[in-house]
């Protein structure tokens, strides 16, 4: 009956929001690991959980007007869906990129009910985001549009409410122009945003935060099968925060990174990865992977992002977007020696490629518990905001390899418990989704 109850609610939502294929994708791989769990609890399907679960509370679409340098209007396309608010306020990421759409912003939405379940901490989900990009924009440009971005924003978020942060093109710099902009509107200083500034109310490791918690999950992997990270040969896709971040860690835990990519190709250096080059090109002067290239010698750069998981390695970490890793790149992962996959991005493989690292039992951490650092590391901030501190990073680090431990423990006891062993996507999905559920149940219709 469980397995019925899932189909008829799948079929149901993606019939009423035709197109959206990510969302779809996402629902699939979350509803398609809670049919035991309905069979179980079957108080679950009385009380409509999976209807209810399945729809956002809220969806917000707003036009964004700003003025370009040459002083021409530009308009885009403003998004923030109020997923689930079950467990506390809407938390979850702004994104600027040009993919962005309401089928992007749903899927990473409904994964982040249940990556702030797994957190531990009282965070409901959303997602928000916009078509702008903003490459190549002057900081202006960049300014006028967060702008602009955020009067109409404003209207929909506080710091009890719904607690955005950042994502794919929202770093530092958007924040500041963000926060600063909903400052003078509602004339309050509290914590709306998280990923601020150290100056003004940031958390020290939230930068690292993603990155770190996805290699602490990965640790964890690795020692269920007596192993770890000393010697070991990781290949990273992307070269931003998380990326960056994640290499970081790695490299500290004794591993040596050999690969790192970006929207353009990707470099090879057989020597490893010269992480304070990355760092310069990407963080400071905004340039292509290409350059390190030109400036390390030996490195090798080749066109084309995803033949980066041609090169072989110990473990992957997915780092940069969806659906970057397919069936034939898993297969190739697999076949050259691959033994864990840590996901830093959301649902960065496809569902042939998890398929492929199932069947192979190799370690495989999905997005929703493996990249889980970064919200839980934006609770962390909003505990500080609240209490006006500032912990050491060293508080905050250890802190986020607790809970990341914690949700590595909370994902392999579900699989256990409902019989699928070492699968902890199915693990990760049924741990986050009985929380949220039964809190609804609680909470009423």
């Amino acid at each position: 009956m469980g397995s019925q109850y899932v189909a008829r609610t799948l079929g149901a939502i993606t019939k009423r929001y035709p197109g959206e294929t990510e969302f779809h994708q996402a629902l699939t791989e979350v509803l398609d690991s809670l049919s035991p769990v309905i069979e179980r609890n079957r108080e679950f399907e009385d009380a409509g959980i999976l209807e209810r679960i399945v729809e956002p509370e809220r969806q917000i679409i707003f036009r964004v007007p700003w003025t370009d340098d040459a002083g021409k209007v530009q308009v885009n396309r403003g998004i923030r869906v109020q997923y689930n608010s079950a467990l506390g306020p809407y938390k979850g990421g702004i994104r600027f990129h040009p993919s962005v759409n309401t089928s992007i912003i749903k899927f990473l939405g409904f994964e982040q009910i249940f990556k702030n379940s797994l957190t531990g901490l009282m965070l409901g989900g959303g997602k928000g985001g916009s078509d702008f990009d903003p490459k190549g924009k002057s900081d202006l440009e960049v300014m006028r549009f967060c702008q602009s971005f955020m009067t109409e924003l404003s209207r929909h978020i506080d710091a009890d409410t719904d607690i955005p942060a950042g994502d794919i093109g929202v770093g530092a710099r958007e924040i500041g122009y963000m926060f600063g902009q909903y400052k003078k509107i509602r004339n309050v200083f509290h914590g709306v945003l998280t990923g601020k500034g150290l100056l003004y109310g940031g958390s020290l490791a939230r930068t690292e935060a993603t990155g770190y918690g996805t290699v602490y999950f990965c640790d964890e992997m690795l020692k269920d099968r007596g192993s770890g990270f000393e010697g070991k040969k990781v290949v990273i896709s992307g070269s931003g925060n998380v990326a960056i971040y994640a290499a970081q860690k790695a490299m500290s835990l004794g591993a040596q990174v050999i690969a790192m990519s970006d929207s353009g190709g990707y470099v090879h250096d057989a020597d490893g990865v010269k992480l304070d080059v990355v760092k310069r090109l990407k963080e400071v002067e905004r340039k292509r992977i290409s350059e390190y290239a030109n400036e390390v010698k030996g490195a090798k750069y080749a066109e084309g992002c995803m033949g980066i998981w041609t090169v072989p390695c110990d473990i992957a970490l997915p780092c940069a977007t969806q659906n970057e890793l397919d069936g034939d790149s898993a297969r190739t992962l697999v076949k050259n020696g691959c033994v864990a996959v840590s996901e830093g991005a959301n649902m960065p493989s496809t569902p042939d490629a998890v398929q492929v690292f199932l069947d192979a039992k190799i370690a495989y951490g999905p997005g929703k518990a493996a990249n889980a650092g970064g919200v839980a590391t934006s609770g962390l901030e909003m505990s500080q905001n609240s209490q006006r501190l500032a912990w050491t990073f060293d508080e905050v680090d250890e802190k986020l390899r607790r809970i990341m431990v914690n949700i590595h423990a909370a994902a392999k006891n579900a699989a256990a418990e409902y019989d699928t062993p070492g699968n902890l996507v199915n693990g990760a999905n049924i741990a986050g989704f009985e929380k949220v559920a039964r809190v609804m149940m609680i909470q009423g219709v």
